[in-house]
This record gives C-alpha cells, structure tokens and sequence, in this order.
C-alpha cells in the first residue's frame, strides 16, 4: 500500500483519484493540494481524502506522503518536482513534462540526483487497445514498423490556463501532440533515434496567442516515421486514434469516439456523456469506463508496481524529456518551414541503427516486389532483376499453372 499526495484539483485530479481509488484499491490519496481551499475541500469529501491544503510544501512534506503525484499547470512542474525530489519522495508527472526541453531535462536531472522512482503520466500509451497493439507489434506480428500514425482532436481543453502560452508554454502541439509523439516512439522502438522533424502548427479559430490546429512527422534513425495530427478545432467530440504500418502487417485502433459503443437519445435530459462530448442528444457515444479506458488504470498499476518493486516504469522522466526535444524541434520547424534536428542533449538508446530492410528473394536471380491473386484467380508475380535491376512481372494461370 502506497500514500499519495496529488498537487492539482482539476479535471486531471479527478481521472487520477478515481484511478488510484480504483482497480489496485490498496493505495490511498491521503492529501489533495489546491490554490483554493474550498475546491480541496470539495475535491477530498468527493474522494474520501483525509486532507487537504493550499501549501504544495505541506503537501510534499507530509510525513505520510510516499508518492507525490503532479497534476499541475505545466509552468508549476518544475519547482514541484524540485520540492518533491529534495523531499525524497517518489514523483509521477503530468504531460508534458515541461514546457520546454530545459524544463524537462532539469527535472529528469532532479529526480536521478535525488535517486527517486520517478514516471512519467503519458496515459494513452496505457490504453487496453493500445498496449495489446504494441505487445503484438514487438512480437513481430507486423514486420518492422515503417510507419506509425496518431491523432488526437476535440474542441479543446478545459481549464483557462491552457490557452495562455505563458502558462501553458505553448498550443494543442505541446498539449496534444506529446501524447503522439510517445505512442508512436512505442510502436517504432524507445530505444531507435529521433532524429529530424518536419512541422506545420497554425492558429486557425480560436482568438489565442498559441497554435490551434498542428501536423507532424517524425524521422528516424531506421528511416521509420511517425505522424501526428492533433487539433483544439475539432467539432464532434474527442477523436483518439493510431495506424500502425509494418512490412508483414498493419494495426488500427480507435481508442475513443467511435468505438462500437453508440446510442440514440432524443430526450437529451442532460448529464455527463464522455470527456468533451459536445451533444447530449441525438447519436452519442458513451465510454464504458473512462478511467480504464483512456489509460489511467494500468498507467498507475505500471507506476505503483514499480514503486514497489524499486524499478522504473514503462515511461520515466527520460521518456518525458525526449518527448520535449522532439516537440522543441518541432515549433522551430513550424518557425522555419524546414526539416529541423532534434537536438538530444543526452540520448541513452541505440548509439547507432541500421537503415529498414525487408528484402525478399524470389529466386536466384531476382527480388520479390509483389505477389496477388488477381479476379479471374491467376497469380500475378511482380519481379526485379538482381543484376540488372528490370522490373518484369509473370502471370499463373488458375487453370494450366503456367505463365
């Protein structure tokens, strides 16, 4: 059994004591922190947390605090996490992890200073469809990972603080596109290089300083790409999916939206439908369990776990940090409307990866390009010469086996 802290009484707050107070059960929020003392009031009573405080040094300090866990605006994470470390205490961190690299890199120095269990709270990567994708991806189900793809768009995020960018630190790329970034760093490998990034980032309808709407890809050091597509503009609710390309197969998955899960009001008597659903009439689409459902259950099994254990976790802070460079380079793209380097100041996976491959033989004299059985049931051989490097095709006749 673990005792927590967690700094933050917002929606993030919600999904996490509703998560820990959950599926393991054992561990407790003993302190909630928030600015307001009403809304921690409210926040521990809606819970069944014994404290609560507006002081976050009391609430890292408390003698019977474990773990601390940071829900906070992103601006507040760095002194948080310095507190927490020079406190002794276990660290688990909102996305992202700054608002910057430097941020995240002085955190990440903090937490291996102080020799503390420290995770990083990317919750998408812990959704059930997910971690079962990447469980059959890195048992080779698809080949090698050439291309992997994610979105993210809603109307937008809750609170006020997200769109201002000096809270925030930056739009819907920081906001959303960190969670891509790392689902896709999955899929193709953690421990492959990011090394160059190609990125548009607009402000398109909302009246805010910071990017509304972003695309992205990611190159790396294998010749793999990842994609990312997030956006605050999106009307119809919230949109989570991934497409996974290798060279034996291909994953979909739609973790949020539309799921198979839909149902018919005409009433529309009011209530909570699913985060950032935008009607409560007509076709809506519930979620079973959000909590399980978006990630939070097994991110924190995986955390808690680990904190036992005196491991790290599936996603640390390092995670975090190199997600931040990624998105650094990221907005100079969108600046320079270039291909820009991801400038990774400490890189701890493979120090060099050779370039995708999947070269067949067909036979001794030639390389495998394609192979489909045609309507009339023939089978058409597409072929390259390994000497002269000619493209030729053969076709198989259904009935006399023959070219």
């Amino acid at each position: 059994m673990a005792n927590v802290a967690i700094l933050g009484a917002g929606f993030i707050g919600d999904f996490y004591a509703f998560s820990i107070h959950g599926q393991r059960n054992r561990d407790r929020v003993q302190v909630i922190y928030s600015r307001d003392d009403s809304r921690g009031r409210a926040f521990a009573q809606k819970h069944g947390i014994p404290q609560w405080t507006t002081s976050i040094k009391d609430a890292v300090e408390n003698p019977e605090v474990e773990i601390v866990i940071i829900g906070l605006p992103n601006n507040l994470h760095l002194d948080a996490v310095k507190l927490a470390a020079e406190a002794g205490k276990a660290i688990f961190c909102t996305k992202p992890l700054g608002r910057n690299a430097d941020e995240a890199k002085q955190m990440l120095d903090f937490v291996e200073k102080a020799g503390v269990v420290h995770g990083y709270l990317e919750d998408l990567v812990y959704t059930p469809k997910t971690l079962k994708a990447i469980q059959s991806v890195r048992s080779g189900a698809i080949g090698q990972v050439t291309w992997a793809r994610s979105r993210e768009t809603h109307p937008g995020p809750h609170s006020d603080w997200f769109w201002t960018k000096e809270i925030s630190g930056g739009g819907v790329l920081l906001d959303m596109g960190c969670h891509c970034i790392e689902i896709s760093r999955n899929y193709i490998g953690k421990d492959i290089k990011p090394v160059e990034v190609m990125c548009w980032a607009d402000t398109l309808v909302k009246p805010i300083a910071a990017e509304d709407n972003a695309l992205g890809w990611v190159r790396y050091e294998n010749g793999a790409v990842g994609q990312f597509e997030v956006s605050w503009t999106f009307r119809g609710g919230m949109d989570l999916r991934d497409e996974v390309m290798g060279t034996e197969g291909t994953v979909w998955v739609n973790n949020f939206l539309r799921t198979g899960f839909e149902i018919f009001t005409a009433g529309g008597k009011g209530g909570y439908v699913a985060e950032k659903a935008e009607s409560e009439k007509g076709w809506i689409f519930p979620v079973g369990d959000e909590v399980v459902e978006l990630g939070y259950t097994d991110m924190f099994t995986d955390m808690f776990n680990a904190f036992e254990a005196g491991k790290e976790p599936c996603e640390t802070f390092y995670d975090g940090y190199v997600v931040n460079e990624i998105m650094d380079a990221c907005y100079r793209s969108a600046r320079s409307k270039k291909w820009e380097s991801v400038r990774l100041e400490t890189w701890r996976g493979r120090e060099k990866t050779e370039r995708l491959s999947a070269l067949q033989s067909y036979d001794e004299d030639h390389l495998l390009v394609k192979e489909e059985r045609m309507p009339d049931g023939s089978l058409k051989v597409i072929l390259k010469n390994k000497k002269t490097g000619q493209i030729s095709q053969s076709v198989t006749s259904p009935v006399t086996g023959t070219s």
